[in-house]
C-alpha cells in the first residue's frame, strides 16, 4: 500500500504478522530512512486498531493510512530531520466553561474572558493547518458546553488533518455524536480518573461524572467514532493500571491513552505528586506489554513516547496550544503566553516561541516536570498574576 507518494520521496505500508512495516524509495530515501526507522521500531512493538488491505488505523493519534494528513505526517518527521520545526500537533480551547470541579484541573487560572468566537477558531486553526499541522483536537472546558463544536469540526480541512475533541462525556449524547461523526469527527478522547466510579466522581467534583464517561463512549462509538480512553496519570492511580484498561476493554473502546499528571493549574503546589521516571518506565513496559496481545485495545502511553527513548517532549517544538482567550503556548499545560491570536498571526507567534531559550533546543521529557525549567519559568512568576503570563515580561524580571 502506497501511503506517501512525491516525486522525490515514496513510502510503502505493509503490514507483517500483523504489525505495519515501512519502507522508501526515491532521491530522498536516504534522508527519510533514520525517520521511517524509527517509526517502524515503533510499530514492531505497538499493534494498530485495525488494519485491512486497503486502510491501516494506527491510533486515534494518527492519521488514517493512506490518505493527504498522513503524508503532512510524514513530511513533518522528515523537516524535523532537517530541523525545521512543525506543530504537528494543535489544540484549541474553545471553551473555560466545565460543569465539573476536578481537584487537578490544569485549565483552572487561565484567563478565557472572552472567549474566542467562531470565526477566530477558524481562523487560528487554518493557519496552524498551514503551518503544517496534521492533528488538530478541540480542547476545553468541556467541548460539549459549545453548540457549535459540529460546526467547527465540519471547518476542519480533512485533506490535510484529522479532528479530535477531548470531553468528559458531559452532554455527549446520541444526537450530538452523530453530527459529530457527520461533521468528521475522527475520535474522541474521553476522560477518566479512576476505573471506581465513586472515586472519578468525587476527583470530578459531581456525582454522576463516571456515567456521562460510559454513555458519552458509547454514543460516540455507536455513531463510528473512534473512543479513546484518556488517562491523567498520577501517583493516586497509577496503580490503577489494569482497572484502567480492563475499562477500556470492557467498553469496547479501540484505545487507551495515558497522559502525566502537571503540577499546573490546580495542581501547582502539587510538584512531589507527579509521576517520576521509573513511574514513566512502567508505563512504557505496561504499553509494551499489551500491545503485544492481538486483543484488546492498544495502549499509547505519552510520558514514554514523549520521553528520552522515544521523541521528548513536544511543547513548543512540535506542539502548540491556543487557550479559549487566544493566548498561545508551548502546550495545554505551561502556562506561558507567547503571543494571542487576537493580536497576532499563528506563525508569527509560533516563530517566536521558536527562538526562546526554552524551546530552540530538544528535551529529553516533559519540561514542566523538569526542575530546572519550573525554577526559571515557572517560580518567577509574580504570585496573583493573570494566567497564562507573557514570556517576554518573565525574560526581563
Amino acid at each position: 500500500m502506497k501511503v506517501y507518494d512525491k516525486s522525490v520521496l515514496k513510502v510503502n505500508a505493509s503490514t507483517v504478522d500483523g504489525k505495519v512495516v515501512l519502507d522508501t524509495e526515491g532521491p530522498l530515501s536516504p534522508v527519510a530512512k533514520p525517520i521511517i526507522k524509527r517509526i517502524n521500531n515503533i510499530f514492531q512493538e505497538e499493534k494498530p486498531i485495525s488494519s485491512d488491505e486497503k486502510n491501516i488505523i494506527f491510533s486515534t493519534w494518527v492519521p488514517p493510512m493512506p490518505s493527504e494528513a498522513f503524508n503532512r505526517m510524514i513530511s513533518s518527521q522528515v523537516a524535523s530531520i532537517l530541523k525545521k520545526r512543525i506543530p504537528d500537533q494543535f489544540s484549541i480551547g474553545i471553551t473555560g466553561k466545565c460543569p465539573y470541579d476536578c481537584i487537578h484541573c490544569g485549565a483552572d487560572g487561565i484567563a478565557a474572558d472572552p472567549e474566542l468566537s467562531f470565526d477566530e477558531i477558524n481562523s487560528t486553526i487554518e493557519q496552524a493547518l498551514d503551518l503544517g499541522s496534521y492533528y488538530i483536537s478541540f480542547d476545553g472546558g468541556e467541548t460539549m458546553l459549545r453548540k457549535d463544536l459540529a460546526e467547527m469540526v465540519a471547518r476542519v480541512d480533512k485533506e490535510r488533518a484529522i479532528a479530535t475533541c477531548f470531553t468528559s462525556g458531559f452532554a455527549l449524547n446520541e444526537e450530538r455524536a452523530r453530527k459529530l461523526k457527520e461533521a468528521g469527527l475522527f475520535a474522541v478522547h474521553m476522560s477518566l480518573d479512576s476505573p471506581d466510579e465513586k472515586e472519578h466522581d468525587r476527583v470530578r467534583g459531581r456525582e454522576g461524572a463516571f456515567r456521562n464517561t460510559v454513555n458519552g463512549a458509547k454514543f460516540a462509538m455507536d455513531a463510528g467514532i473512534l473512543a479513546d480512553l484518556f488517562v491523567v496519570m498520577s501517583p493516586h492511580n497509577i496503580d490503577d493500571l489494569e482497572g484502567f484498561y480492563q475499562f477500556a476493554w470492557d467498553m469496547g473502546m479501540p484505545e487507551m491513552s495515558i497522559y502525566e499528571i502537571v503540577a499546573v493549574g490546580r495542581w501547582l503546589e502539587h510538584e512531589d505528586e507527579v509521576i517520576s521516571d521509573k513511574d514513566v518506565k512502567r508505563l512504557g513496559d505496561f504499553q509494551k506489554k499489551i500491545n503485544k496481545k492481538p486483543e484488546g485495545p492498544r495502549v499509547t502511553a505519552l510520558p514514554y513516547f514523549m520521553g528520552p527513548d522515544q521523541f521528548g517532549c513536544f511543547a513548543g517544538r512540535r506542539w502548540m496550544h491556543t487557550t479559549a482567550g487566544g493566548d498561545v503556548l508551548p502546550c495545554a499545560y505551561t502556562p506561558l503566553s507567547f503571543g494571542n491570536v487576537r493580536e497576532e498571526k499563528l506563525s508569527t507567534i509560533w516563530e517566536r516561541m521558536g527562538r526562546h531559550e526554552a524551546y530552540k533546543c530538544s528535551a529529553e521529557y516533559c519540561m514542566m516536570r523538569n526542575p530546572e525549567f519550573r525554577k526559571k519559568y515557572i517560580h518567577t512568576i509574580p504570585d496573583g498574576e493573570q494566567l497564562p503570563y507573557r514570556s517576554d515580561l518573565l525574560m526581563k524580571l
